[in-house]
């Protein structure tokens, strides 16, 4: 029996190596609200008032956990030594969630739980989420589209942001969640009415 738990180890130990592309980061990125916690929480909403969040779609290239970084027209490599904890679109979804429940009085539901009120959707597009080495900057662009229950109205609009950073992990990251809180404060803003 103890002979197996050091197999066991030594098994997760390569998954989980494997699953970061040969080496373990010795950090993992994530992204934090930056909008100030609101004081209460507590909120009801009318028919088709309550908003849901719906994960962004994803450009091929951001549909990882490394961070990408465009060298010139085409060329994109990856930002070394900084990963994602998971894939930007979520973690950017549940920034947006708390940012809209931070920053607004709207109800906002879980994508599981829109069978209680499909009300407001918003979905939308991850274009850009990463370090633009010609720029010297992380850039995040967001298009959205916000749907009114049934989608008999539908808006689109395009939020974008960008910071300063010179292409190296220990500024992208903190650069990439300054930038990403403010894209989801104008989204946020947008989505609030």
């Amino acid at each position: 029996m103890h002979a197996a738990r050091p197999l066991f180890a030594a098994a997760a130990c390569l998954a989980l190596t494997a699953c970061f592309g040969g080496k373990t980061p010795s950090t993992l990125l994530t992204l934090t609200a930056q909008a100030p916690p609101a004081a209460d929480l507590v909120r009801s909403a009318e028919a088709g008032a309550a908003v849901t969040i719906e994960l962004p779609l994803l450009a091929e290239e951001l549909d990882q956990v490394r961070v990408p970084a465009l060298e010139g027209p085409g060329q994109v490599t990856y930002v070394q030594d900084l990963q994602w904890v998971d894939r930007p679109n979520r973690m950017f979804q549940q920034l947006l969630t708390e940012t809209v429940k931070r920053t607004t009085n709207r109800v906002v539901l879980d994508p599981r739980q829109a069978g209680l009120d499909p009300g407001v959707r918003v979905t939308g597009r991850l274009d850009r989420f990463g370090y633009d080495a010609q720029l010297g900057q992380v850039v995040v662009i967001y298009d959205a589209a916000l749907s009114t229950a049934g989608g008999s109205r539908v808006q689109t609009r395009r939020f974008q942001a960008s910071a300063p950073a010179d292409g190296t992990a220990p500024t992208v990251g903190p650069a990439l969640n300054q930038a990403a809180n403010a894209v989801a404060l104008q989204a946020a803003s947008w989505i609030g009415g």
